[in-house]
């Protein structure tokens, strides 16, 4: 990851997955902190580079809230899945798998 930010820049989706995936595993080691760190830094990167409806954007922002799931922070999860379910039902339709699969992480919630 270090060497795709230095020679392709924080940007570039691959290094943004690259991120996103260590920040997935930190998530896994229960390493809550680390995993907030880089899944917001992720965040805000595809926000600015790609936009809010990207589909990566939504990705990860699923992923902060699973994040804050796991630590039992309900508020805080609740508040981006629904972010999440919103901007995909908009983007996507109240049909497509993304969409449904948001409001399935929301009631989990």
């Amino acid at each position: 990851m270090e060497t795709s930010k230095t020679k392709l820049c924080e940007a570039y989706p691959d290094t943004l997955t690259s991120m996103a995936n260590l920040a997935s595993t930190y998530r896994n080691q229960g390493r809550w902190e680390e995993a907030e760190q880089l899944f917001v830094q992720v965040i805000e990167t595809c926000k600015t580079k790609l936009g809010e409806d990207y589909p990566d954007t939504l990705t990860s922002m699923a992923n902060l809230a699973s994040t804050y799931r796991n630590q039992g922070r309900w508020e805080e999860a609740e508040q981006l899945e629904v972010q999440v379910m919103e901007t995909s039902k908009t983007k996507l339709g109240e049909d497509h798998p993304d969409t449904l699969t948001s409001m399935a992480n929301l009631a989990f919630t």
